[in-house]
């Protein structure tokens, strides 16, 4: 290969020029497929060859988890088969960070074979992409349309592509995995949204269905009373999940705020349970709707916890605004536990998903509770 000579300054700019455009053009995509898509088109007009490839290798080491051509129509990429190996000549692009150009790939002796339906390249051009010291992939050029063989001024555009080109991939995979990681975030919301706001309807369903069932014969007019909470606690779930589908608030809790909302549902445990159930609210002014909202899964989690497993007699809701935060306690008489148990949190996902809840606005969750002295749930958050 021809040592390298300095380049003309008026080509040099033409060829920034270019690099620039090709760069610009892949700037705003988000999709790694159509990021290295574009940098294979680019290469390919900037050099003029005829066929142009951009390869990343997979986490395995002996395969392409991409291999981007273009130059070959469909029908001789389905005829070629299946994508190339890191291996022969284009493996060595993953392994020595130096770019590589040959007049005829045949002749040179990592050059291995080819398909029956693939085309006979002859000059070659291969350059490495390197992202912080890592060889993240390679561009790879065949048969230069306009001359013989590819000259220094196509491998400088090419090794200052793959420059861009290296931030470039390595900006859509992070925001290929910040997407990845967003719809982990919002599957585990849908789950704890289902679990919060349809499990304790759901369970009082049950609890209502139950008592109806066994007062079949013994109090016909009971068992009116019990169908109709479960009319009511049914169409209470089905809104919820309305709600979860549109990612909205809790309904009640939209159209008549949270003071009123969690009477409403305190109105509600107390008629289905035979509960007392007491409401205090003092000071509460305007709430950010996403704080209102999940306040009021906090309580209803509590209150879930309280109809399960307390069998309390009574319970208390107190909301309280003061010096810039927001205070909700759920207090009842019930048995009570041991908070620091290790099954507790292992066997009661609602204790985990209301500290989760309060620490996403920068509060608190505290539980108080012991056996056979009732428990208390307070909950913490800053507002502005």
């Amino acid at each position: 290969m021809a040592a390298a000579t300095a380049p003309d300054p008026a080509l040099a700019t033409a060829a920034l020029a270019a690099v620039s455009e090709a760069v610009l053009g892949v700037a705003g995509d988000r999709s790694v497929g159509t990021v290295l898509e574009r940098l294979a088109a680019a290469a390919q007009q900037l050099v003029d060859a005829r066929y142009a490839a951009i390869g990343v290798p997979d986490d395995d080491g002996d395969g392409f988890a991409q291999f981007i051509h273009v130059g070959m129509s469909d029908e001789l990429v389905d005829a070629i088969g299946p994508l190339p190996k890191t291996h022969g000549l284009l493996g060595s692009m993953l392994l020595d960070p130096v770019p590589y150009r040959t007049d005829d790939v045949r002749a040179d002796p990592r050059f291995r074979w080819w398909p029956s339906a693939h085309p006979r390249m002859r000059s070659f051009l291969g350059v490495p992409i390197v992202f912080k010291g890592d060889i993240v992939g390679a561009f790879y050029l065949a048969d230069k349309r306009s001359g013989e063989r590819f000259t220094d001024a196509d491998e400088s555009l090419i090794r200052l592509l793959a420059a861009h080109a290296a931030i470039a991939i390595e900006n859509a995979r992070l925001y290929e995995q910040s997407r990845e990681l967003s719809i982990v975030e919002e599957r585990n919301r849908i789950a704890l949204e289902l679990h919060d706001a349809t499990a304790q309807t759901l369970f009082s369903i049950r609890l209502a269905a139950d008592t109806a069932l066994g007062l079949l014969t013994a109090d016909p007019d009971r068992v009116a009373s019990e169908l109709a909470t479960v009319r009511e606690l049914a169409g209470t779930a089905a809104t919820e999940l309305r709600s979860l589908i549109f990612a909205l608030r809790p309904p009640s809790v939209a159209a008549d705020g949270l003071v009123v909302a969690l009477g409403k549902h305190l109105d509600l445990l107390a008629r289905t349970h035979r509960i007392e159930a007491g409401l205090h609210a003092e000071g509460i002014g305007a709430l950010p709707g996403d704080v209102e909202a999940d306040l009021y899964r906090v309580a209803q989690e509590a209150l879930n916890n309280v109809v399960r497993h307390a069998a309390a007699t009574s319970v208390t809701v107190t909301l309280a605004s003061a010096d810039g935060t927001v205070t909700l306690a759920v207090a009842d008489d019930g048995v009570g536990f041991d908070p620091r148990a290790r099954s507790i949190r292992a066997h009661r996902l609602g204790l985990t998903s209301m500290a989760a809840r309060t620490a996403r606005h920068g509060g608190t969750t505290r539980i108080e509770s012991e056996v056979g002295r009732g428990t208390t749930v307070t909950a913490e958050v800053p507002v502005p």
